[in-house]
């Protein structure tokens, strides 16, 4: 059996989640990388490349409703690599390790879903600009 949890339980871990991203001096960031997930806060292995680094808003939290953290993050992105984004790394400002998510074309049930041109994509092409089309958690 699995835990079930109240609304306000609910909210208050997604906020705590904005908290721990806010923290530092500055943005929580986003990493988008190609390659296996590592395990939880595990640093990226030999086969991940870094594809891209988005901040935050700071605040990073657009909204909070119900079950579902909607986070504020930069609308246009530019890739410093290329490859295929598998996963993302959440941290705050200085590094920290907040969490892990799945990375996803515009449409499908990842955490984090991808756009190029409009179109649904985790290719990612060095100089090319992308945009996160959906960057929600939802906690239940």
């Amino acid at each position: 059996m699995t835990l079930a949890f109240s609304n306000g339980v609910i909210t208050d871990r997604l906020q705590a989640l904005t908290r721990a991203i806010d923290a530092g001096s500055g943005p929580g960031k986003l990493l988008i990388y190609s390659g296996a997930r590592p395990a939880r806060g595990a640093a990226p292995g030999g086969g991940n490349t870094l594809l891209a680094t988005q901040l935050f808003a700071d605040p990073s939290a657009g909204s909070v409703s119900g079950s579902t953290l909607t986070l504020q993050i930069g609308s246009s992105i530019l890739a410093s690599k290329t490859g295929n984004a598998a996963w993302a790394r959440i941290t705050d400002s200085d590094g920290n390790f907040v969490a892990d998510l799945d990375v996803v074309a515009s449409g499908g049930s990842g955490e984090l879903q991808l756009a190029a041109g409009g179109s649904p994509t985790t290719q990612l092409y060095e100089g090319g600009v992308f945009s996160i089309s959906l960057a929600t958690l939802v906690d239940s």
